[in-house]
């Protein structure tokens, strides 16, 4: 088990954090860990990308890179409700 330690945040986000846990029956700790393991960094992004295509047998190059980041930026903005 790793060391404990504190996070600052607003009451606000204390407080929503603390009911979204609720909620799935798990502690603001166990929530903080599941989202913060689901979203890949930036570097994982890369290897997944660069995994995708050869899979895919495409060259991963500055335009498919760009086409990419287009794409989920559209999907994205159509999740928030708003249209790119």
């Amino acid at each position: 088990m790793s060391k404990p330690t504190s996070i600052k945040t607003s009451e606000a986000v204390r407080d929503r954090l603390r009911a979204l846990a609720e909620e799935r029956g798990t502690t603001i700790t166990e929530l903080l860990e599941e989202l913060a393991t689901r979203e890949p960094t930036a570097a994982e992004r890369e290897q997944r990308a660069l995994e995708a295509a050869a899979e895919l047998g495409i060259e991963y190059n500055e335009q498919v890179e760009q086409a990419g980041q287009d794409a989920w930026a559209k999907i994205r903005a159509h999740q928030g409700g708003v249209a790119a």
